[in-house]
């Protein structure tokens, strides 16, 4: 099977051809794939298939098997392979994702290479319902969480998947993937959840620590930069536009209205056969 490898702001991927190749039930490949020590390597596994709605569609599926609506650094890979793969031959289509279209607009250099991607991500949501989270309240901002004897404050949002975001002073001392996994599988959310600790610099720049769902730590989260961004600015902490410093790279996330947009590179970094 041929597969190409990719990354965005170091989240990385294996992208493989479903028009090309058989490759039967996606959640066993994925865990095969993905594994660092006996396969290729990788945080997911994206795979194009036809779309009756948008211009082409995007199948998610995690390290750990499971499947994801969305993944914001990896629609950039996907979108990249696809134009330089020309199974979209527009720089400017849409991408049905299980969180649904997603709008993307490409800048390519001379040689018909992708440089940057940028996506309309459409808008977040904070019904508890739709996230999901066991609270009865109208949105979940500002809430406390209690984890192995320390309270942390939290809010979440759905940005195509879920999102709970923790605003710390400092990363020192900071058991991100412990408290992270405590986080995610935390009876407050039935369906678990991302968890992004997020410093402020100022109002236009934050760093973030991602642990991801079915991921584990990752050293970037789109959709997690989306919609730390969102929470951010419903909160007032910061502006419309804000360049999110990962651990992997930099990501431009802005707001117009309630409106999210990601920019950023993606790399493929190289094709082989398993």
């Amino acid at each position: 099977m041929n597969f190409t490898k990719m990354q965005a702001a170091g989240n990385d991927f294996i992208l493989i051809n479903s028009f090309e190749e058989k490759l039967g039930d996606y959640s066993n490949l994925a865990e095969k794939l993905c594994h660092r020590k006996y396969g290729i390597g990788a945080d997911g596994i994206l795979i194009p298939e036809k779309s009756e709605i948008g211009d082409i569609k995007m199948i998610y599926f995690n390290s750990d098997g499971s499947q994801s609506a969305m993944c914001g650094n990896g629609i950039r890979c996907f979108s990249k392979y696809i134009y330089e793969n020309k199974l979209v031959e527009k720089k400017s289509f849409s991408v049905e994702t299980g969180d649904g279209l997603k709008y993307i607009q490409l800048t390519v250099d001379k040689e018909n290479v992708v440089n940057t991607v940028k996506v309309d991500m459409g808008e977040g949501t904070l019904d508890p319902k739709k996230l999901p989270v066991a609270l009865d309240k109208n949105e979940i901002i500002n809430e406390k969480i209690n984890i192995k004897g320390k309270e942390y404050t939290f809010s979440t949002i759905l940005t195509g998947v879920i999102h709970t975001v923790i605003f710390v002073n400092t990363f020192d001392n900071l058991d991100i993937n412990g408290i992270g996994r405590e986080i995610e599988i935390h009876p407050l959310f039935p369906e678990k959840t991302n968890v992004n600790f997020v410093k402020i610099i100022d109002k236009n720049n934050v760093e973030i620590r991602t642990w991801e769902r079915g991921a584990g730590r990752t050293l970037a989260c789109g959709t997690g930069s989306c919609g730390t961004v969102a929470l951010g600015n419903y909160l007032n902490l910061l502006d419309n536009d804000v360049n999110v410093h990962t651990e992997g790279g930099v990501l431009n996330i802005s707001m117009k209205g309630k409106r999210i947009y990601m920019e950023g590179s993606a790399t493929t970094v190289f094709k082989g056969v398993i």
